[in-house]
């Protein structure tokens, strides 16, 4: 696929789409802005340009309906302190309101169109709402990695409607990451695959199985991997129909020689509460009435050694349940190994940047991933809708 730097984007109308859906406080104010500050390198080059650029987004779950809650205001109040230039917020982001607003930019100008998703027609990838938002640019950009795995309007449909498209930055810079990690990996790989359920996962499971040379299962997911083996996990979440496939995925491990580590001990709670009464147990003696929230210190200890040699190490799910402050010392943990680490790692997904960014550790990460559903689906092995529209105008 084209790059920006690909395109002579002198004066010409941009129409990028970027992710800024961001989290927001109860009085609406941006808790965390770094997908907006993720596509500022693609919006600073376009304005180097001279170009007028206008950005398209989405923001939570309107359900094709107008709800001003999920107004695009904050993040237009945010990319205008960013840049230090006036962002305007257009009334809609289709019809004559956004048309108007278009044909009134000024080369350099900036605008955001209001939130694509208080159209229903935009997650239907509906042709003629495509054609419309074609229809207000010369050049379409895709900067929105974590969106690429939907099949939208905003980032299929309207590749077929503009002859230039590209990837923005932020774009690029995901894929490339991507297959430096997973393509073309310096070796040893490691993949560290957590988070609550094995189905979920099992397609990443079993495509990361193919191209590892050692996988470590945590999280709620590892419990069904030892009761698998006949280890008693109390009351702890466990996906029963999936006993067969975990042991399947061990079976797999062994055969192509991948070094499987599962958890040795649990940190363990009578209920699932900040405050209920915990121990720690070696996971032989899980309690027939607690449950498992979180890896142990011999676990912590064992996956640390794992990492030790790795050149590249890829994360995807925490190791407990990390919001609860008693079950976050596996999770924090292994940030702090990541962090250590001389290796190029790369985290994505699954609330794992949560908790990165929670550690104060976001700094000494190679790269985190600004997308969960995307980075996971290319876990999996799947082409990114938004990537593959991207790739065929080439």
């Amino acid at each position: 696929m084209k790059n920006i730097k690909d395109l002579d984007i002198k004066g010409k109308k941009l129409l990028i789409r970027v992710d800024f859906n961001v989290p927001l406080d109860e009085q609406r104010n941006i808790t965390d802005d770094i997908r907006i500050r993720g596509v500022l390198p693609t919006i600073n080059h376009a304005l180097d340009e001279n170009a007028k650029i206008i950005i398209i987004s989405h923001m939570g779950r309107p359900k094709g309906e107008r709800k001003m809650e999920f107004s695009l205001a904050p993040a237009a109040k945010r990319l205008s302190r960013l840049l230090g230039k006036e962002v305007k917020l257009a009334a809609d982001c289709v019809g004559p309101e956004a048309k108007a607003a278009v044909d009134a930019m000024q080369p350099g100008d900036v605008l955001l169109l209001e939130n694509l998703r208080f159209h229903p027609e935009e997650q239907q990838n509906d042709e003629g709402f495509a054609s419309q938002l074609a229809g207000l640019c010369d050049i379409y950009i895709n900067d929105a990695f974590a969106v690429a795995h939907r099949a939208h309007a905003s980032v299929v449909g309207v590749t077929n409607f503009v002859d230039q498209c590209a990837a923005g930055f932020l774009l690029q810079k995901e894929m490339d990451y991507f297959h430096r990690s997973v393509s073309d990996p310096m070796r040893p790989l490691v993949a560290i695959v957590g988070g609550a359920k094995v189905s979920s996962k099992l397609g990443a499971l079993r495509n990361l199985m193919d191209r590892v040379d050692k996988m470590i299962i945590g999280g709620a997911m590892a419990n069904t991997f030892l009761k698998s083996m006949g280890y008693d996990m109390g009351k702890s979440k466990v996906e029963d129909e999936l006993l067969d496939t975990a042991l399947e995925l061990i079976s797999k491990a062994k055969r192509l020689g991948v070094k499987l580590y599962l958890p040795v001990d649990f940190v363990v709670a009578d209920k699932f509460e900040a405050r209920a009464e915990t121990k720690q147990v070696p996971m032989q003696e899980v309690p027939a009435d607690w449950m498992v929230l979180d890896i142990g210190p011999a676990t912590t200890m064992l996956f640390a050694e794992a990492l030790e040699n790795a050149k590249t190490i890829i994360w995807n799910g925490p190791m407990g349940a990390f919001e609860m402050d008693a079950y976050s010392r596996g999770t924090m943990a292994m940030v702090q190994h990541l962090a250590r680490s001389h290796a190029l790692t790369i985290v994505g997904g699954g609330d794992t940047d949560v908790a990165v960014h929670r550690a104060g550790e976001s700094n000494n990460i190679s790269y985190i991933s600004t997308g969960g559903g995307a980075f996971l689906m290319l876990m999996e092995g799947k082409k990114l809708p938004g990537v593959e529209a991207l790739e065929a105008k080439e």
